[in-house]
């Protein structure tokens, strides 16, 4: 396979045995690439392979850099960096591969090197330690950007800056992300803070733990209410443990497994008493469903988050399996349906979220072409890649029927994403959560028996 399209300097020896030059702990596993035959059977389905056709931005390429390393033929520098962190890790690849070469698991192994033997130094160390370490582990702390984001939106100081341009003196990008802001709410854990068990409506069947989430609920604390609804409405005990955390994916995917790995502890043991642990963001239940990876060589905590993996539940399937409530009152929409790509590639979920929006009258669903290609959110890749990113959302708006009235999904990055870009091409669909709309579902039933109708 040629790499003439990005020539890497060769390392002339192996300088460390067995590991060729990745030099530290947790190296990619070469079990997960010895399957890969570049076949080609990945480059159609990887966002970036389609952007800019150079053979070190897919997935076979990627695979072969990464190998390289291990093998002493490449060194660990910028230009064996950049391949590896443009890739989204949406996992399409996975999907279309027919060895089921994990690449996305070797992705993030890789970022894990590279962080190491370079680490982030000047402005960008600054913002990746206040963000990932100092922000994101700590609720606290985003409650209070929270409240200041409903000030910003309430006092009229929005409208203000907006008005007066001064909107305008940050970056493009960011510029675009504030104007799909969602209205910020009261985050759930704050609302239920005395609250360890929010107790079923009518008798309870079930009790499950309930990761909140940390930008989840500080931005999108609604949907994380109408997934409280949903559950309570369906027999089922609420428990959210106090000392749950962020669930690490931002950190990981960021090349920092080391927090990765203290966050994913500390969740293991939040959640320790729950039979099932329910997520409504995809990136976050894939993300907590892997976490046997960062524990590989670690025995103890691996059979811990084994255990704990197979808890982790999707809200979309755990409705299903367990059996809901189909409700009875009609939403009247055409809707269509995008695969966020860690629900679909990452953990297999597809038809029930759809089933779910069928069981609800008035929904008339929509085929969106090529539901499951990534929209360009990645976690925060949309920040640190805007470009990459705006050219894959391009691409995945062409595909959102015009003639729709909501978007759904189960990701709050994708909603983020989507909602950029349903503002940037003309678009007037709503983006909405798949369990928002059986939750208003049931509001609305609930309205009828009260009015007696």
């Amino acid at each position: 396979m040629s790499l003439k399209e990005a020539p890497i300097k060769e390392s002339p020896m192996c300088t460390t045995k067995g590991l060729g030059n990745y030099l530290w702990n947790d190296p990619p596993d070469e079990n997960k690439w010895a399957d890969c035959v570049h076949c080609g059977m990945c480059l159609e389905s990887c966002p970036t392979y389609e952007q800019t056709g150079m053979e070190q931005h897919s997935p076979r390429g990627r695979v072969y850099l990464i190998k390289s390393v291990a093998e002493g033929k490449l060194e660990v520098n910028k230009q064996f960096m950049d391949p590896v962190f443009a890739c989204l890790d949406c996992r399409a690849c996975t999907t279309a591969c027919p060895a089921d070469v994990d690449v996305g698991g070797l992705i993030e192994e890789a970022r894990g090197q590279i962080r190491q033997a370079m680490p982030l130094t000047g402005v960008k160390k600054a913002v990746n330690d206040l963000f990932l370490k100092g922000l994101f582990p700590h609720q606290n702390r985003l409650n209070v950007i929270g409240s200041l984001l409903k000030f910003y939106q309430k006092s009229g100081m929005q409208k203000i800056v907006r008005k007066t341009g001064l909107i305008h003196i940050m970056p493009k990008h960011l510029v675009e992300m504030e104007a799909i802001l969602p209205e910020i709410k009261e985050p759930v854990r704050k609302k239920y803070k005395n609250e360890m068990v929010i107790k079923a409506k009518g008798k309870a069947k079930h009790e499950v733990g309930f990761l909140t989430g940390c930008i989840m609920d500080v931005m999108f604390s609604d949907i994380n209410q109408s997934t409280i609804n949903v559950l309570t409405r369906n027999g089922n005990n609420v428990v959210i443990p106090k000392n749950q955390t962020c669930c690490g994916a931002l950190h990981v995917h960021a090349g920092d497994r080391e927090t990765g790995r203290k966050l994913a502890k500390q969740n293991i043991e939040a959640f320790e008493d729950c039979e099932k642990v329910i997520v409504n963001a995809a990136g976050c239940g894939c993300m907590m469903k892997e976490y046997p990876e960062l524990f590989k060589n670690d025995p103890e905590w691996h059979k811990k988050a084994v255990e704990f993996s197979k808890k982790v539940e999707d809200i979309s399937k755990y409705l299903y399996e367990t059996g809901y409530e189909k409700p009875k009152a009609e939403i009247k929409t055409r809707i269509t349906y995008h695969d966020a790509c860690h629900l679909a590639h990452g953990q297999g979920i597809r038809q029930e979220p759809r089933d779910l929006l069928l069981d609800i009258p008035g929904v008339e669903m929509v085929h969106m072409p090529n539901a499951d290609r990534c929209c360009g959110s990645a976690g925060i890749y949309n920040i640190t890649n805007p470009e990459m990113a705006g050219a894959v959302l391009k691409s995945k708006m062409e595909n959102v029927p015009e003639d729709v009235e909501m978007i759904s999904m189960g990701n709050p990055g994708c909603m983020l994403q989507m909602a950029l870009g349903v503002q940037k091409y003309g678009r007037n669909q709503k983006i909405v959560h798949t369990v928002q709309l059986l939750d208003w579902a049931y509001q609305k039933e609930d309205e009828w028996k009260n009015r007696g109708d």
